[in-house]
């Protein structure tokens, strides 16, 4: 079973590799409940900070909804609990 989890872009990184491209070196600061870890961004180019982002071994894979990313967060919380 694999778990992708929403997170909220906290910093956008652009990095350029040799040719200048940053589609596929672009990565940005997610947080994770207070848990702020580096992401891959290459998957979602349309992605700015602020927004919320499902994230599954280190790579945003979807923008989703604010709401429902809260949701999913509350309900991964009640779980712990």
């Amino acid at each position: 079973m694999c778990l992708a989890v929403p997170g909220k872009i906290v910093r956008i990184n652009d990095t350029a590799d040799a040719n200048g491209d940053s589609s596929l070196t672009r990565t940005g600061s997610v947080s994770f409940g207070g848990v702020v870890k580096e992401v891959s961004l290459a998957y979602v180019p349309e992605a700015k900070a602020g927004d919320y982002v499902i994230v599954h071994v280190g790579f945003a894979l979807s923008v989703v909804d604010e709401k429902e990313a809260e949701l999913t967060l509350q309900y991964l919380q009640e779980m712990h609990v």
